[in-house]
């Protein structure tokens, strides 16, 4: 009676440990101080940061959305992992927290290893970028759960926050500004309106030339991190609001008190080309649930700290805070 092995089933230990061993070299570019250990253990490790009067952990969970379904679909795998981390340590800055560490979970149907390298190769690219360390993760294959060509992706950031600095919203007063940080495209959010609208309503196709290059260039560009701006300007920000999904309108609000609205001009947002294509065929109100409109975080500041934050950024005047209900308003 001839015997069946795990491979036989559809899972390739021997291609797993091959892909370790791929990884390993990306897992060790990104180490910074604080890493204990290195690959291959139970669990990865991370020493507390010093500095910290009252340390409050902090961590953020976030996939990719159906972006990956184009990165899939194209076979350009190597910056879907840098969105990973970056809707994870862009969440994290919001509440004042540093970035330390990130892990991944990557789960297929049958593992290829070098799609799976070039998937870990842009979270460690992420991970440098956000200057925390990849010190963990986990890898699936699920022969009859995914098909043998499909992945999915999940990340974990972990960072550090100094307690009395967490609550950014009772610190937000009328008169202090609103600063957009301008996105790199979609980022990681409303794909599946964008693949409707481009692809089906549109008959649009990959190779498309789209502002001179090709079309899905454009919709993969990876997601913008802005740890570094948060370190830099830490002192000179109030609060920060994430845009993804449900844009400004849902989002700039949870930084607002009670009785504090935020005004934004829409007329001096800077709308990215890709969103005014797509608005030939999306109504105006959805696309600004829908999308981040070419800005990917707000940032609150004082009158007094404006010029500095625009002179170190790439950022521009798009509004203010003002009395009355709590909301987002675009005038």
């Amino acid at each position: 009676m001839s015997q069946i092995s795990y491979k036989d089933a559809g899972v390739d230990i021997d291609a797993g440990n091959s892909f370790v061993e791929n990884i390993k070299p990306l897992v060790k570019s990104t180490k910074i101080p604080g890493v204990l250990g290195g690959i291959g253990s139970f669990a990865g490790a991370f020493e507390l940061p010093k500095g910290f009067n009252e340390p409050v952990m902090l961590a953020a969970t976030d996939g990719v959305g159906t972006k990956l379904k184009l990165a899939i679909d194209s076979g350009i795998h190597n910056t879907v992992g840098i969105d990973l981390v970056a809707m994870c340590v862009n969440d994290l800055i919001c509440n004042f927290g540093t970035p330390s560490f990130f892990l991944d979970y990557y789960a297929t149907g049958k593992l290829d290893v070098n799609v799976a390298t070039n998937v870990v190769a842009g979270i460690a690219e992420g991970c440098k970028r956000s200057e925390c360390a990849l010190i963990g993760g986990e890898t699936a294959e699920m022969p009859g759960m995914y098909s043998e060509d499909d992945y999915d992706l999940a990340g974990f950031a972990v960072g550090v926050a100094e307690k009395s600095q967490m609550d950014r919203v009772s610190l937000v007063r009328p008169g202090h500004k609103l600063i957009a940080l301008p996105s790199s495209g979609l980022h990681s959010n409303g794909f599946s309106l964008a693949r409707k609208v481009l692809f089906e309503k549109m008959g649009m196709k990959f190779d498309d030339d789209f502002n001179g290059q090709p079309l899905i260039q454009a919709l993969l560009e990876p997601t913008n991190i802005y740890v570094k701006t948060f370190k830099a300007l830490k002192n000179e920000i109030v609060a920060m609001a994430h845009i993804t999904g449900g844009g400004i309108v849902e989002n700039l609000p949870r930084v607002l008190p009670e009785n504090l609205m935020a005004e934004v001009k829409r007329d001096a947002i800077r709308v990215l080309p890709i969103f005014e294509l797509m608005s030939e065929h999306v109504e105006r109100d959805e696309m600004f649930r829908a999308f981040n409109m070419g800005v990917g975080m707000i940032l609150v500041v004082e009158e007094s700290d404006v010029e500095k934050v625009l002179a170190e950024t790439d950022g521009y005047l798009i509004g203010e805070i003002k009395e009355g209900k709590r909301e987002a308003k675009l005038i």
